[in-house]
């Protein structure tokens, strides 16, 4: 019996160290054989969020097309006066109204150029201004008696039938040639106007309201040569969801008020 029970416990203590020595076994990997590695799952890489543009989108026009296809300008107005906003703009234009027009903002360090399109009420106002003035056989200069160079230079050029004259002038009494002055400044008012405008809804349109509240401001004191003409240009602005809502109404009472004068002046 004692015997027996000396046996039992030789055994238990043989199966205890077996249990041990399988226990080793397992925690040592085998030689030769590389540890498993483990590998994070990599995350996504985020995508790089666009830069803000601080320039204006492509125009809808060309530019360099219109001025590349044979284009032969009749009309050139020229003004510069270092220190305003817009301290250059130069129009160019042929007798139906097509063109470029450049210009050379504060803000900005290069001469922005984008097409233009004048309407027929435009052109016809220019064309019998400078046929009141008689403009290719005068020899008037328009200029005041005074020099105003702090008002900025104008200068015009007319070429027609082979025949060419230029004038300059800061400032005019003459009736016809001061309206030449104005409506090509006027004209500059929609078409810069525009260009901050395409830049406003594609960069910063929270400054919208402060746009339309310029415009208003431009037709209220007869500053575009032709509202008229700026209707489909607004229609999109009041339509544009990125804009704030106040933008978007303020631009519906434009467009009324300018059909409303519309029907005014051709019952």
């Amino acid at each position: 019996m004692i015997r027996s029970q000396k046996n039992l416990a030789i055994v238990l203590c043989i199966f205890v160290a077996a249990i041990g020595v399988s226990a080793q076994v397992k925690k040592t990997p085998r030689p030769g054989t590389a540890p498993p590695v483990v590998t994070a799952t990599p995350k996504p890489t985020p995508e790089p969020t666009p830069e803000k543009k601080n320039g204006r989108p492509d125009a809808v026009g060309k530019p360099a097309e219109i001025l590349q296809s044979g284009f032969k300008p009749t009309h050139i107005f020229k003004f510069e006066r270092p220190g305003f906003l817009t301290s250059k703009i130069v129009i160019q234009h042929d007798e139906s109204g097509k063109g470029t027009i450049a210009f050379l903002k504060k803000d900005f360090d290069e001469t922005m150029t984008d097409p233009i399109q004048l309407s027929e009420a435009t052109i016809d106002g220019i064309r019998q201004a400078f046929e009141r003035l008689n403009f290719l056989d005068s020899t008037e200069s328009y200029q005041y008696e005074k020099d105003l160079a702090n008002m900025g230079s104008n200068e015009i050029t007319l070429k027609l039938n082979g025949r060419e004259r230029t004038v300059k002038y800061n400032w005019t009494e003459n009736k016809d040639a001061k309206f030449l002055m104005d409506e090509y400044r006027r004209i500059a008012n929609e078409y810069v106007w525009k260009f901050d405008m395409v830049v406003t809804r594609e960069n910063q349109p929270l400054e919208a309201p402060r746009m339309i509240d310029a415009l208003d401001s431009y037709l209220r004191r007869g500053e575009i040569s032709d509202p008229p003409h700026l209707l489909p240009f607004i229609k999109e602005i009041s339509e544009d969801e990125r804009l704030p809502l106040i933008a978007r109404n303020h631009a519906v009472r434009l467009i009324k008020q300018i059909e409303k004068t519309k029907k005014t002046k051709n019952p």
